[in-house]
């Protein structure tokens, strides 16, 4: 705080605060202690749990997902020059190579683990993805 000159600091997350004062040249922790958040008003009339609820996405009749077993970085091809593994229209079988998932690294090779036709491509090259994630979806016989 002296290099920076800072005389108060202030900091609040997910259950805790920390709060720092300076004075007379010397650090003094004034407060640091888990808080419970203030709690909201209850409303006057309770919006309906339906109301609530985030948009389930639509489920696609005969239409099935292959999504990121992993955290990392989708590629759609083994090197900038190659072609993609997969395109709109391509076929695909459960051992099928459809993307590459860096992680660490280290490049993943994503198997369909599901057999037809690849209806959509869901990301981008070069997108990070999350575990679960959606990225290509797929007409399966």
């Amino acid at each position: 705080m002296k290099r920076s000159e800072l005389s108060e600091f202030e900091l609040e997350e997910e259950g805790f605060k920390l709060r720092l004062s300076r004075q007379t040249g010397e650090t003094q922790i004034i407060q640091a202690a888990p808080y419970a958040a203030p709690m909201a008003a209850a409303p006057a009339a309770a919006p309906s749990a339906a109301a609530l609820a985030p948009a389930a996405p639509v489920e696609e009749v005969g239409i099935s997902v292959v999504k990121s077993p992993m955290v990392g970085t989708f590629y759609s091809s083994a090197s900038p020059e190659s072609p993609a593994f997969v395109k709109v229209g391509g076929k695909i079988g459960s051992d099928t190579i459809v993307c590459i998932i860096e992680a660490m690294k280290v490049m993943n090779e994503i198997q369909a683990e599901i057999s037809g036709t690849v209806t959509e491509i869901l990301v981008e090259d070069g997108d990070a993805v999350e575990y679960g994630q959606p990225l290509f979806k797929v007409k399966t016989a």
